[in-house]
């Protein structure tokens, strides 16, 4: 049987060990693709990550190891090692003392200090077992071979020998079929010796101790390496783990299996290309009670956001059945992010909610091992895990972050039989909290209008092209050339080596928190996963351009379009005279954005959630009943998860505000209401029955006139049941919200009781209201407008268009737009004065001051409070105004 990780295999390293300070003397190989070609047991390999993901109801007689309960030894099992040692010192301490000569160790005896022991998994699990299993971090335990155990095992027989004398042929790493070949050889020499006889007794000794010698009990058999987890190294999925393992011969083999796993293809080539030291890495077996997940859940999740490195998130992804699915990449799972300081204060923290397909699970297999099945219509239109137990996940991330001091890399099961939720890993997140703080990475796409041939989840925020290359298979990897785009159904550990030759990486399935994805960000590659049918849209052979640059959703264009990098290192910035504040709208990009220098959100456009996230006519949602068949079909697939059309507008709005406010909290952040235009709005699903044809919609029915006519009240109601949600529930009073085009004092008067009895009254638990000051009427009556608003944003684009009698929209007339004109100048210096006259708050959206230095100049001798830009505009304007 061809046995192949898919796991990534790894738990936190102790933060202080580096490879070169690991145990010396056992062996490790440089550079490979896998494939432990042996037959094994009828236990299949469960590729896996998620290290305890399922098992059998533990009988009562067993001795259960779960953190938080202890883990019950049975009387006269052996923990020390066998009296046929040829060591003549024996210590019966994990740490300290004479040497440790133990062959194995309980994991509740080990602390993260026993990386050099035990590996790097194994000690960060007896560390959470130890010191967080009273604050309510559940572990389940088991036992550890040591590295003590494994460099006595390679230098039986002359195995070090062997791999030395295989591996100082230099060009096997330039060879991939030499490498597969040398990988093999060495692979069978272990796995054709014995282990040694103390070292089976001992092994025998710990499984019928956590066993009870119950022969359906199920493991988790995975590697733990010495030099793994590092903080700047993943060593993701480097050697093999095995699920529902039973039966101790099944777990004598999957031990032996996994020491050879050290020098499977990927591992080798892995290490070589970091330069580690084979000779400084041991591997050790972690054998680990199962958690029931076949018939719960599993997944992974960060401390902080993967492709921004945003440190306020914990970013939660789950699939059914064991995690391995997750892991590997061969489901698209559904995504959570929870913001830390809500959760902290006991609010609804979970800002956004993304479901995936997860048309499969990993499950049981008769015997032993594992095997996917395809989930079914219920378990794909449904979450995977509650928002209670994504929040007490998110609870148990945080700890374990606070108790190792630096972001973190977690797994976790939910066990189908006990409902309880278990920690089965944790190590250090490698890239995204790596970045330098204060350096700007920008890519950008210069050519805009490119044929989309396919979408998915965006790695990273980079761009890259290339000629595209489809394999199917690992077996095809001498086909693959530097710089090709790589694109397949999915990838794992085993694909390493084509893929830090590629261009950019595309796959049909997987998770931002799969192998690809994993690999990919620690490579530097753009990468799209979960695209669903890339290899069927592309062909061998094709140009494509692959964008990560554009939020969450990465886009394959046809072709090498054009794109820039831009790297800028920002160093300290100084004060300038007026705070400089952002116009974000798309939620995907917010936690990137808000690491810029600023002070808020100036312009948060509600259009963009509604058009992006929900893209259905509000009154289509609120008519549901009367649709006609094709319209609903569009309309529930985009609503799934959620409880009834109207419970998916007011979520979906409030989890996009939500996240764009978590991006910039504490600071303030201003959402501008709906601004759609008649016929912005007839392009949603459901909006041609409902939209009038305008001849001019820009300055027809929009803004504040929608909110107080009896057609669009109801609508405008789920948009204030939203940022209600927002400020009382979830907790972020930041918020701030804005009316756009306001026409008249009866229109301001009017769309205060509107918001009053829609329970957001201006003033009450700290809420302020501002008006878009963007026509004439707004200047002329600036000061009577001011009676119903906190302050002006002024939108001076508007400003411009009603003020010259232009339609910004047409090029006919588009030499005669200038926002420098007097008359505009002259609105905007009467709504500054106004509002300071007032002490009401003054700002001007969109203006970039280092485009125009004397309109710069001027705002900030006018004493403006602040100015809102697009983010690429943020940095150039800081240090324009720091150098006046």
């Amino acid at each position: 049987m061809v046995v192949h990780s898919k796991m990534r295999g790894s738990t936190c390293a102790a933060l202080a060990v580096t490879a070169a300070g690991a145990v010396g003397l056992g062996f490790v190989a440089p550079q490979m693709p896998s494939s432990m070609t042996r037959t094994s047991s009828a236990s299949s390999t469960a590729p896996a990550r998620s290290a305890a993901s399922s098992a059998r109801a533990v009988p009562s007689a067993a001795p259960v190891a779960v953190a938080g309960l202890g883990l019950l030894s049975l009387a006269g099992a052996s923990a020390s090692r066998s009296k046929k040692s040829k060591k003549s010192v024996v210590s019966l301490r994990a740490r300290g003392g004479e040497e440790d000569t133990r062959v194995c160790i309980p994991l509740e005896e080990l602390r993260n200090t026993d990386v050099e022991k035990v590996g790097g998994k194994s000690a960060s699990l007896g560390e959470m077992i130890s010191q967080l299993s009273d604050v309510g971090v559940p572990v389940p335990g088991g036992f550890s071979t040591t590295a003590f155990a494994y460099k006595e095992f390679l230098d039986k027989g002359g195995i070090n020998e062997f791999i030395n004398d295989k591996l100082s042929d230099e060009s096997i790493y330039e060879d991939v079929d030499k490498l597969m070949k040398v990988g093999k050889e060495i692979r069978d020499k272990i796995m054709d010796t014995p282990f040694q006889e103390d070292f089976e007794e001992e092994l025998k000794a710990q499984w019928q101790r956590v066993s009870g010698g119950d022969e359906k009990f199920t493991f988790a058999v995975r590697s733990s390496a010495t030099a793994e987890d590092l903080p700047d190294a993943s060593f993701a999925g480097q050697q093999e783990t095995f699920l529902n393992v039973m039966g101790y011969k099944d777990m004598k083999e999957k031990v032996h299996l996994v020491f050879a796993s050290l020098f499977t293809d990927r591992a080798i080539s892995y290490r070589h290309d970091r330069g580690f030291e084979h000779e400084k890495v041991q591997l050790c077996a972690t054998c680990q009670k199962m958690v029931r997940s076949e018939t719960g859940s599993a997944g992974v999740m960060f401390s902080l956001d993967t492709e921004s490195g945003f440190k306020d998130v914990v970013f939660v992804t789950s699939a059914y059945g064991l995690g391995e699915t997750v892991v590997g990449g061969t489901v698209n799972p559904d995504e959570w992010y929870v913001f830390k300081p809500t959760l902290a204060e006991g609010k609804n923290s979970i800002i956004s909610r993304t479901m995936g397909s997860k048309l499969c699970k990993m499950i049981y297999k008769a015997g032993g091992g594992s095997e996917t099945v395809d989930t079914s219509d219920e378990e794909q239109n449904s979450w995977s895990a509650s928002d209670e137990e994504v929040k007490a996940l998110a609870e148990m991330a945080v700890k374990i972050e606070k108790h190792y001091g630096r972001p973190m890399d977690i797994e976790w099961a939910r066990d189908g039989d006990d409902g309880k939720l278990y920690i089965v890993q944790a190590r250090p997140e490698t890239v995204a909290s790596q970045k330098k703080v204060g350096v700007i990475e920008e890519y950008k796409m210069l050519e805009k209008g490119g044929e989309k041939i396919a979408e998915g989840r965006a790695v990273g925020k980079r761009i890259g092209s290339g000629e595209v290359n489809i394999l199917t298979s690992i077996d095809q990897m001498s086909e693959f050339s530097e710089g090709e785009v790589l694109v397949a159904d999915m990838t794992d550990p085993d694909w390493e080596p084509i893929m830090k030759k590629a261009g950019a990486i595309i796959t049909n399935r997987g998770g931002r928190t799969c192998h690809a994805a994993i690999i990919a960000r620690e490579l530097g590659i753009p990468a799209i996963v979960g695209c669903g049918d890339a290899t069927d849209r592309v062909s061998k052979g094709d140009k494509v351009t692959v964008s990560c640059a554009e939020g969450d959703t990465g886009y394959i264009y046809k072709g090498e379009l054009k794109f820039e990098k831009k790297v800028q290192d920002l160093g300290e910035l100084p004060e300038v005279g007026l705070k400089i504040m952002m116009n974000v709208g798309n939620p995907e990009t917010a936690f990137a954005f808000g690491q810029l220098p600023n002070e808020g959100i100036g312009l948060a456009r509600l259009e963009f959630v509604i058009n992006n996230a929900i893209g259905v006519h509000p009154k289509a949602l609120l008519n549901y009943d009367t649709l006609d068949g094709e319209t609903k079909e569009l309309v529930d697939e985009r609503m799934k998860g959620y409880d009834g059309p109207k419970d998916f507008y007011v979520k979906k709005i409030a989890e996009g505000v939500a996240t764009l406010a978590a991006s910039v909290y504490p600071k303030r952040i201003i959402v501008r209401l709906s601004d759609f235009k008649s016929n912005e709005y007839k392009s949603l699903i459901g909006g041609e029955q409902y939209e009038p044809d305008e001849e001019n919609p820009m300055i027809g029915f929009r803004g504040c006139g929608r909110y107080t006519d009896p057609f669009f009240e109801e609508c405008f109601a789920m948009e204030l049941e939203a940022v209600k949600m927002v400020r009382g529930e979830m907790g972020l009073k930041n918020v701030e919200i804005m009316i756009p085009f306001v026409r008249t004092l009866d229109m301001a008067k009017d769309v205060s009781e509107v918001l009053e009895k829609n329970g957001l009254k201006r003033g009450e638990d700290g809420l302020k209201v501002n008006m878009m000051a963007e026509l004439p009427s707004n200047v002329f009556l600036a000061e009577e407008f001011l009676e119903y608003f906190d302050g002006f944003s002024i939108g001076s684009n508007d400003l411009t268009q009603l003020t010259l009698g232009l339609d910004r929209d047409s090029g006919l007339v588009a030499q005669y737009f200038d926002e420098r004109n007097p008359a505009v100048m002259k609105g905007l210096e009467t709504l500054i004065k106004a509002a300071k006259k007032k002490g009401k708050y003054v700002g001007i959206c969109g203006q970039g001051p280092s485009d125009h230095p004397d309109l710069a100049k001027w705002l900030m001798e006018q004493g403006i409070d602040s100015v809102s830009l697009n983010p690429d505009s943020v940095i150039p304007t800081w240090q324009f105004l720091a150098k006046k």
